[in-house]
């Protein structure tokens, strides 16, 4: 697998994707660097005069509900309906799912109009997708991803997406397959976005790869490494930013092999 991850990271290099994103004021800038650093070609667009027509021309899409607002949800189920009918990938992020009743209902309304590729979120957000009894911390987690593993299995045959539990330890669970990434380091939670960027990066590796369990997988395990490499040479979280967007750029074939630790456990 983690040949055949790399050649993911080449392949998003040679054919830039086209990365349309639905996503929230925080991030827009640090999501577009970064996937501009990885070699894909981002698009912020919200307009529900343009989505559709954007759609057409991407290569995916990222919907992410970060900071929400009538006509962006709207957007967000237009854009999602062009992209099923072109049968183009989608990834969601649901951000903050279960601490407001309008950020959960907004997510269920989602995923009730249209079919996603992959959804990705942290322990909190997948649970409350699941079950209402679980809330967020604003749109931190305050459960583990390993709390969140039976979650993301109902969420998948619920779904029939691809689930990524993000966290200290990031699950990818498909029907017949659980993966684990276990790179990161804890820095990375004091950079604002950091999710949302892990997210964008799905997105360009899902326009590249059919088979979407190896697709996330290759986004997390970039993402992962790119900071754990990034922290040995910052001093906090502002020369982490810098570092990180730098290594998604110039990562070797040598540092992915030598850092990524990766299992597969096939149900």
């Amino acid at each position: 697998m983690k040949d055949e991850i790399w050649s993911l990271i080449e392949k998003i290099r040679e054919k830039s994707p086209l990365v349309h994103n639905i996503t929230n004021y925080v991030v827009m800038n640090n999501t577009a660097n970064a996937l501009l650093a990885i070699g894909a070609s981002p698009v912020m667009a919200h307009s529900e005069d343009e989505v559709q027509d954007m759609v057409k021309i991407a290569n995916s899409l990222v919907i992410n509900i970060g900071t929400l607002s009538e006509k962006w949800v709207n957007a967000m189920h237009l854009a999602l309906k062009q992209a099923n009918s072109m049968k183009k990938p989608v990834v969601l992020d649901p951000v903050g799912a279960g601490a407001t009743p309008y950020r959960t209902k907004t997510t269920a309304d989602l995923l009730k109009a249209g079919s996603f590729t992959a959804i990705r979120g942290n322990a909190s957000e997948i649970m409350a997708l699941v079950s209402s009894t679980y809330q967020t911390k604003g749109v931190d987690s305050i459960y583990t991803s390993e709390n969140a593993v039976k979650a993301g299995q109902i969420l998948n045959k619920k779904s029939g997406s691809v689930i990524c539990v993000s966290g200290a330890v990031d699950y990818v669970i498909s029907p017949n397959q659980t993966i684990k990434i276990m790179n990161g380091h804890p820095l990375m939670g004091r950079v604002t976005g950091m999710g949302c960027i892990a997210t964008a990066l799905i997105g360009a590796f899902i326009a590249v790869e059919e088979n979407t369990a190896h697709a996330v997988s290759g986004a997390m395990a970039l993402m992962s490494i790119a900071g754990e490499l990034a922290v040995t040479r910052s001093d906090g979280p502002g020369s982490l930013h810098m570092h990180f967007l730098d290594k998604l750029h110039n990562i070797s074939e040598d540092e992915f092999m030598q850092t990524i630790k990766i299992e597969s456990d096939n149900v």
